[in-house]
């Protein structure tokens, strides 16, 4: 398989999505939390069951206010509902983004990767056939390549045997 992959953004798209992930970022930068490994530790994101029970509970505020405990700052537990429901969906919009933004830049590492081979395999027979520059060529690019073999580990028993 050659060239399974084909850039298909024109320089203005790339210069445009860079400009409106710049956007997102001045946005979001003084914005949004940035826990460390200890603080997402202590506070965890919920499961899937109680974010259930999260929107069960704002479910019988909408519909059944008078059922809903008087401790709780429900104007502070909307903000927060419709907060964590927007970055939700915008995260899974990014995600799904990303996902495949990734997948596309390991479909181009595999064709660079593919031709850079056929390029050293090119240089090595044109060292062979001893055209000028390929000897240096082949011997930097050499050290990309572990020649050493493995040779299969035995046990004292199975020697013996």
């Amino acid at each position: 398989m050659r060239d399974i992959i084909q850039d298909l953004l024109t320089q203005e798209e790339r210069d445009q999505a860079t400009a409106l992930v710049g956007q997102l970022e001045t946005i979001f930068t003084s914005k949004l939390a940035a826990l460390t490994e200890k603080e997402r530790s202590s506070y965890k994101a919920i499961n899937e069951t109680n974010k259930l029970f999260v929107n069960k509970v704002w479910d019988y505020r909408q519909h059944s206010d008078s059922l809903s405990s008087p401790d709780v700052d429900w104007q502070e537990f909307e903000t927060d509902y419709q907060a964590r429901v927007f970055a939700e969906n915008l995260l899974g919009r990014l995600e799904s983004l990303a996902y495949r933004l990734e997948s596309t830049k390991i479909l181009h590492d595999y064709d660079n990767y593919q031709d850079a081979l056929n390029d050293y395999s090119y240089s090595q027979y044109s060292k062979g056939a001893g055209k000028a520059g390929f000897t240096e060529k082949v011997a930097e690019l050499k050290q990309f390549f572990n020649r050493t073999k493995s040779t299969p580990k035995t046990t004292p028993e199975e020697e013996e045997e």
